[in-house]
Order: structure tokens, then sequence, then C-alpha cells
């Protein structure tokens, strides 16, 4: 199995340029946070953080502009798409998502206004050639591990200093309760500061206020206390990159999988 994407590996290089007063910073550089391997036709979803060679930046304007264009022949796909600044919280790197359609499997590039002339590229695979479940499919059933039940999993949840409460049931349980399902994936003990334990807390928050209208659902990405050996629950997934969350409707169909960052805004956006 491949390595992990470290995909909230970047918190411990962030500066404090860029500012909050609309400009980016000279000589922006655009990080992408989506998965390379895993945009696939039809909806996009392309969330990114912006910096200079001094890192990541803790600022930002309030919102993005940019265009899509394709890198076979530089033409123009996706003439307006914007983007507004969104937060973990404290302490956290911004992102902004860009939302687009493309069917074309190809390569293409996100190039933002006033930033790199060359853009953020990225490559839309064939079907054929994603494994995890997406939009339309339905999201494959796990008996993960619970309070009552580890299944093998040393540490059930990683959270400090208490556990999350989305381990009262497993997924297969989930799927089979006639709600929606919110499955997340990811290992807060080992990014406390980068996504996966800021997300964890604003699904918690969000779990609150939704009461039983969702069954919320977490999966940690290690099953020893070393973090040296993967989780079942990940290679049950065929995930090689974390975190993501799985949000389907109330039969168990994928409706988004947002992979890498997002927010309990887009969950709500979903749920609603």
């Amino acid at each position: 199995m491949a390595s992990l994407i470290a995909a909230c590996g970047d918190s411990d290089r962030t500066d404090e340029s860029g500012g909050d007063d609309g400009g980016l910073p000279a000589e922006a550089i655009l990080a992408a946070r989506w998965i390379p391997t895993e945009l696939g036709p039809g909806h996009q979803r392309l969330p990114l953080s912006i910096g200079d060679a001094s890192g990541l930046t803790q600022g930002g304007p309030e919102r993005l502009d940019a265009k899509i264009v394709s890198l076979e022949d530089d033409s123009v796909v996706v003439e307006r798409i914007s983007a507004e600044r969104r937060s973990l919280g404290e302490g956290t790197i911004p992102f902004w998502t860009f939302h687009s359609f493309l069917e074309r499997p190809g390569f293409y590039g996100l190039v933002v206004e006033g930033g790199p002339d060359e853009g953020a590229a990225f490559q839309i695979q064939d079907v054929a050639d994603l494994s995890v479940d997406r939009v339309g499919d339905t999201l494959t059933a796990f008996d993960t591990p619970t309070f009552d039940d580890s299944r093998g999993v040393e540490v059930v949840c990683t959270r400090q200093p208490e556990p999350c409460p989305f381990h009262d049931v497993t997924l297969t349980e989930a799927l089979s309760s006639g709600r929606p399902v919110v499955y997340l994936v990811g290992t807060p003990a080992h990014c406390q500061t980068g996504v996966c334990g800021p997300v964890l807390e604003q699904m918690i928050e969000l779990a609150t206020d939704l009461g039983d209208t969702a069954v919320f659902v977490h999966a940690d990405v290690y099953a020893d206390r070393a973090a040296t050996e993967v989780a079942p629950a990940v290679r049950a997934a065929r995930l090689t990159f974390e975190p993501t969350v799985f949000v389907t409707d109330a039969s168990g169909v994928v409706i988004d999988r947002l992979d890498a960052v997002w927010d309990a805004g887009e969950l709500r956006e979903l749920l609603s």
C-alpha cells in the first residue's frame, strides 16, 4: 500500500505574510490541497492555500477568482470561478475551495487572478483508474472499531484529551440506520493543528447541532500506538491518503466526498 499522504503536514511552514487586505503575497505560490490521484470526471472540488517562498500564509484575501485552462492546448475551459476564504480556526492555514464541473479526463490548470501565470496543475483521471468510493457509489460498509469492540485497533480514537463521540456504532450499522451518514477517516493525534484535529472538533459541534438527523462515524488511520500499521478501515476504503470524509444520503449513496481539507460549513450545506 502506498504511504499515506500527509494532507495536513504543512502546518510547520507557515508565516504571517499575505495579510487580510485583499491582496496575494508578492510572488505568490499556490499550494494545491486536493489529492492529485483522486480527481475524476464530473464535479471538481479544488481547495488550495497560498503563500510565498517563506511558506504558507495565515492571511490572504477574502475571495479569489480563477479560471481553468486546458494544459493540452492552453484553451480556457472555465471562464470564471470564485472561492471564499475558509479557515479551521486560529493558527491554521486558510484555504479557498473552487468548484467546477469537468467531464473529460486530461491535464488542466487552475489559474488564480493575480497569482502565478502557470497556475496549479491537476489531472482528471479516467473512472476506471479510481478505486475509492465517489459520488453516486454506495458507500462500502465496514465494521469500524467501536468503544465496545476495538477490533484489534490499539487506540480506537486518538483525539486528546478524550476520544470523540463517533465510535458508538460501526459504519455498517450507521449505513443501516435510514439516516444520512458522515464518515471521517483521519488521525487527529498526528495533525492537531493541521487538518485532522480541527475538522474533527468542528464535526463534534456540528453533530451536536444536527442531533439525530445524521449519524457520524470516525475511524482512525493507524492500528497501533506507534502509528506504523495502517488500520483495517483504511484498507477497506482503499485509501492512500487522509483525512477524508464521506457524506451519504439516507440510503447510503455517497452525495459528496471531501478530501484533504474542509470545514463544518461545507458539511452543513451538504446535510441541509
